[in-house]
């Protein structure tokens, strides 16, 4: 995948602006460049999946190509999740009360941990936790495990990069979802011993084992 030019970069943002489409002679009269320029760039922007050829457009002559963006190309221009989010649980906790929101957070990783196991898996502690550590990694959290040993009374997860790292600097308490999720997928008691947005080296978490 090649990074999008600037002038590629145009045509998204005027397919944005006009969510019906362009043809390649439409687009061409509008940024002022050759149809043969439009075609090069529309082929490289299909290719990657940001535009989507939609049906052809009814002219006197032959039907022309038509394009729209791709919801892939609507997600290339900014979002503001981390701050919308962080209004959320602004004003869940001021409504909640920090107790409450501590409780609630740990019980959308207990709800998120029901959704996850197959109630029909009869799985060891040992196939959990392997189990748990694939969906971890599949989350982003660059998740392992480290098995109990004589150096190491516990069984221990590290996660190396925190999902959520600039809202929990804001709001600690959501590391409480995790320890929900943890707990209900492994059935066992999970700790957070080392945290990295408060300065860890990574998230660590006791898991008492048998």
């Amino acid at each position: 995948m090649q990074p999008i030019t600037p002038r590629q970069n145009q045509i998204l943002e005027l397919l944005l602006k006009n969510r019906k489409g362009y043809s390649i002679n439409q687009l061409s009269k509008k940024i002022g460049i050759s149809r043969t320029a439009v075609q090069q760039h529309f082929a490289s922007l299909e290719s990657d999946k940001y535009v989507l050829d939609d049906k052809p457009m009814k002219t006197l002559g032959r039907p022309a190509r038509h394009f729209t963006i791709s919801e892939k190309g609507i997600r290339h221009f900014p979002k503001q999740y981390a701050w919308f989010s962080e209004l959320l649980l602004t004003d869940f906790k001021k409504i909640l009360g920090e107790n409450a929101f501590r409780k609630h957070l740990n019980k959308m990783g207990v709800m998120t941990a029901q959704q996850l196991k197959n109630p029909l898996d009869e799985l060891n502690i040992t196939d959990r936790l392997k189990k748990l550590i694939i969906i971890m990694t599949d989350l982003g959290y660059q998740a392992n495990l480290i098995n109990k040993s004589e150096n190491n009374p516990h069984t221990m997860i590290e996660a190396h990069n925190c999902v959520y790292h600039d809202l929990a600097q804001s709001h600690p308490e959501i590391c409480e979802f995790d320890i929900g999720l943890m707990s209900t997928f492994l059935e066992q008691e999970v700790k957070l011993t080392e945290c990295l947005a408060k300065g860890g080296c990574a998230c660590r978490f006791k898991i008492h084992t048998p």
